[in-house]
């Protein structure tokens, strides 16, 4: 029995070593906080913010007037916004078809999206411009907005290109935007699409960039190599230890995607990332904390 009770404590005293061994793992707030509020909203951003994220993590699609506002989807989503007569869309609705003043007259926090049965209505939250994070964050007494990043995805798809501009185009929104408000050292530009990257890149060298990968195996050091991009940004089921070394020792980092329960945390955190994007920016800054990790 002696010895069965030291075994048992010499493994929690490794694994212990092993998590505080880590380096700081970054928390990426995937649309703000989708699992307690509407996602991509500037309620959404304000929790995140509060709960100490260190990225807040949005979407961008363009409107017809060349503005570009926080949305997951190309189309402004029935699942989780109201039309102007606060009634649901009968179809998505596509953004670049629609002028910012049209879009701001949708609601999209009254509806709880039926994934996340945890989510607390918002009534009357509009879909924000990119101008209005910026802003929000800017005019926020907390200490976590003198620090926080963001990690901003450009939607665009190459079989869908009237729905957003062209990549060149997009970029140059884009980079404006961040240049205007003085965030191009506090920005990561993420996509699937390599495109925009290449164009933010080259507009603005100073900005990161992430390389969005979906879940086929595909050599990630080749990707990331092939538009110099600062971060990998995988599924969190088609990342290894090993493949994670391998980026290590190119110089790219690894922000998984979207992982939101602890054993997830725990795989991720052991095979030594260095961000993790979650729908529960809370729970997963507790978990770290009681990790040491944080």
């Amino acid at each position: 029995m002696k010895q069965i009770k030291t075994i048992m404590f010499c493994t929690f005293f490794l694994l212990t070593i092993n998590f505080n061994a880590a380096a700081k793992i970054s928390v990426h707030g995937h649309r703000g906080a989708r699992a307690v509020r509407p996602e991509n909203t500037l309620s959404a951003f304000s929790y995140a913010l509060d709960v100490g994220v260190d990225f807040i993590e949005l979407d961008l699609a363009v409107t017809k007037d060349n503005k570009l506002v926080v949305s997951h989807d190309p189309f402004v989503d029935p699942v989780i916004c109201l039309d102007d007569q606060k009634k649901r869309f009968k179809a998505p609705v596509a953004i670049r078809g629609l002028t910012l003043k049209q879009i701001k007259t949708y609601d999209c926090g009254s509806l709880i999206n039926p994934r996340f049965k945890n989510q607390v209505k918002q009534p009357g939250q509009k879909i924000p411009t990119l101008s209005e994070v910026f802003d929000l964050v800017k005019n926020s007494k907390l200490n976590t907005a003198k620090t926080v990043q963001f990690n901003i995805e450009t939607k665009i798809k190459p079989s869908i290109p009237h729905l957003s501009p062209s990549p060149k185009d997009f970029a140059k929104l884009l980079v404006h935007e961040i240049k205007r408000h003085g965030m191009s050292k506090r920005v990561i530009v993420q996509s699937f699409d390599y495109r925009t990257l290449k164009w933010v890149k080259k507009l603005e060298p100073k900005i990161k960039i992430s390389q969005l990968t979906h879940e086929s195996m595909v050599d990630l050091v080749a990707a990331a190599k092939a538009i110099d991009a600062d971060y990998i940004s995988p599924n969190q089921y088609w990342i290894t230890k090993g493949m994670v070394k391998r980026l290590h020792k190119n110089g790219v980092l690894v922000a998984p995607w979207t992982a939101n329960n602890k054993p997830s945390w725990d795989y991720l955190i052991k095979i030594g990332v260095d961000a993790i994007i979650t729908d529960d920016p809370k729970g997963l800054i507790t978990y770290l904390k009681s990790l040491k990790l944080r």
